[in-house]
């Protein structure tokens, strides 16, 4: 389904800082870093917690302490949910709070946030409080369910707000028009944190916390959780982020983090951020796409290491069916794509792609979703049948320049009775309508993508960092890249192109080719992986090709060796030595 891109080098945007590896200096001053100091990650240099409502949500958690309250706390079901609660739960213990409980919604049976009927649900545990975590900022009704019930709710939620807050004790969100807060991308798990730091700031000077505990020892929750919703990687979530990879390098994680990495195969002391990203959140996120998250929840929430390996083993096991799932889906969908482009060009499909199957996974159809927006470079809709007979539940990825929440909301303005429910961000949304209407959303939804972004042929543009010289191909350039982390959305990780002559092709795993390379302008050979690779090139050794790839660190039996990862491949003609040796 792929086009070969249009590679684009980043404009260097201010001058490489000096005392630095130059290749290094070179991919920062293409993000604008035009002063040491920016790179400075050091906890003192966070933001202070000054977040909308933020003092009346600690007045209202002082209050339940000093009166031994009951809290549950309600989650969501993915990675960041899943560490928002066991961020909550393990911060509050250690903050003197005895009866604390989590409820996370199965998304089969009660959908997104804290509904009516999940508050029914709560109600049965009989809380005095309940904390949303990851969610609450459109849960109207629920907030209202659970007043009606005299139970107070605080609301920590990083997704946009509507038009109105719920009536809720408090809303800390720092996505409030009226949040001072400078940080806007906070993800869930770095909303609860910062409540954490207020609370413990607060319960501190009045004398409640003798000695006072380290929230800050909480931070490989929150660096997982935060690489795990792709939230925009600015300076302060750079800061979050490289404070908890500290941590579990050091080996002071949570044991099922450190369980997780040991499952995946991935080294605690040299762990990065791609690391949490690519391999710790697929398999925490498997337990709330397929089955439940509290399985999720209870990995982050084990103590010893025998626990904590026992779950993260069902976690393992979860994830291998959700990609079998997966697999049969993303075919079906090709299936789809070719039928909607036939007898045409590709230029001829929708600007915005809608799709459903009735044999697709609700889970999965988020990372579908995904997959066909990275294949035809368009902003896709994918629906599954909702457990509610009649009814769709989608999930929406978007393009650059696209805000899909918003495309969503025009929508909903224009016609008050198609979405049942929506919400996210400007990448990733989620909705529910009735199965009847999907023909009405589609046009609906096509016409608005096309308001915004036209109805012509997208272009495929790869940004890359430019070539590496044979001598950068180096483990030192590798090792020194992985250090300048952490990368992510908004702090793009590196990406190199560049022309290679295949001198050895073979598969490893099922679907992923390894290459030995050798840089058409000479040098020595380097490995590179392709993963879920065509294979074609195995019986094809002297094919020259143009690549775009990650320069990374290759870990094997104790020995160290930079990799290639390949990003992007394509054949553009053969070794012309060989040919001229044949």
């Amino acid at each position: 389904m792929t086009s070969a891109p249009v590679i684009c080098r980043r404009p260097v945007l201010a001058a490489p800082l000096a005392d630095m590896h130059p290749v290094v200096a070179r991919v920062l001053a293409a993000r604008g870093i035009t002063h040491a100091d920016e790179l400075d990650v050091a906890l003192a240099e966070l933001p202070r917690p000054r977040l909308a409502d933020v003092e009346a949500a600690v007045a209202r958690l002082a209050q339940a302490r000093a009166a031994a309250e009951k809290i549950l706390l309600v989650g969501d079901f993915d990675a960041d949910g899943a560490t928002s609660v066991a961020l909550a739960l393990r911060g509050l213990r250690a903050l003197g709070y005895g009866a604390v409980e989590y409820l996370v919604p199965n998304r089969f049976d009660y959908g997104y946030g804290l509904t009516p009927e999940l508050v029914e649900l709560a109600a049965e545990r009989q809380p005095d409080l309940i904390v949303t975590v990851d969610n609450g900022v459109s849960s109207h009704a629920g907030v209202a369910a659970a007043a009606a019930r005299g139970i107070d709710t605080i609301v920590t939620d990083h997704h946009l707000p509507g038009a109105d807050l719920p009536q809720a004790v408090a809303v800390v969100n720092p996505n409030r028009e009226d949040c001072p807060f400078p940080c806007k991308e906070l993800a869930g798990v770095g909303v609860v944190f910062y409540l954490l730091i207020a609370l413990r700031a607060h319960l501190s000077e009045q004398g409640n916390l003798d000695p006072a505990p380290s929230i800050a020892g909480l931070l490989d929750l929150v660096a997982l959780g935060t690489v795990a919703d792709l939230v925009k990687l600015d300076r302060t979530n750079r800061i979050l982020v490289e404070q908890g990879l500290r941590r579990i390098r050091a080996g002071q994680a949570a044991p099922g983090i450190l369980a997780l990495l040991g499952i995946a195969r991935r080294e605690p002391a040299t762990v990065s951020a791609g690391d949490l990203g690519y391999a710790v959140a697929p398999r925490l996120n498997a337990a709330g796409r397929l089955a439940d998250m509290t399985l999720g929840i209870e990995t982050l929430l084990a103590d010893t290491p025998e626990d904590a390996h026992a779950a993260a083993t069902r976690l393992d096991e979860l994830n291998t069916e959700r990609r079998r799932i997966e697999g049969e889906m993303r075919a079906q969908a090709d299936t789809e794509l070719d039928r909607l482009r036939a007898p045409f060009e590709e230029r001829t499909l929708p600007a915005g792609i809608v799709l459903h199957d009735e044999r697709w996974h609700e889970g999965v159809i988020g990372i579908l979703a995904g997959r066909v927006r990275e294949a035809v470079h368009r902003p896709a809709v994918v629906f599954a049948d909702a457990e509610e007979p009649g009814m769709l539940k989608g999930s929406a990825r978007s393009v650059p320049g696209l805000h899909v929440r918003d495309v969503l909301a025009r929508i909903a303005a224009a016609q008050p009775e198609l979405l049942q429910r929506f919400g996210g961000h400007a990448m990733a949304a989620g909705l529910q309508l009735a199965a009847d209407q999907l023909p009405v959303f589609r046009k609906a939804f096509i016409r608005e993508v096309e308001l915004v972004v036209g109805d012509g042929t997208p272009v495929h543009e790869v940004q890359t960092d430019g070539v590496l010289e044979d001598a950068e191909l180096s483990l030192a350039t590798a090792e020194a890249l992985r250090l300048a982390g952490p990368w992510g959305p908004g702090f793009p990780e590196p990406v190199f192109d560049g022309e290679f002559d295949v001198r050895k092709a073979w598969t490893v795993g099922e679907r992923h080719l390894k290459l030995k390379l050798v840089p058409v302008d000479g040098g020595a050979p380097v490995e590179a992986i392709a993963f879920n690779a065509d294979a074609a090139l195995h019986d094809d050794p002297g094919a020259r090709v143009r690549l775009v790839y990650r320069l990374d660190v290759n870990e094997y039996r104790g020995r160290r060796s930079a990799l290639l990862v390949i990003e992007h491949l394509e054949r553009i003609g053969r070794d012309m030595k060989e040919q001229a040796s044949g």
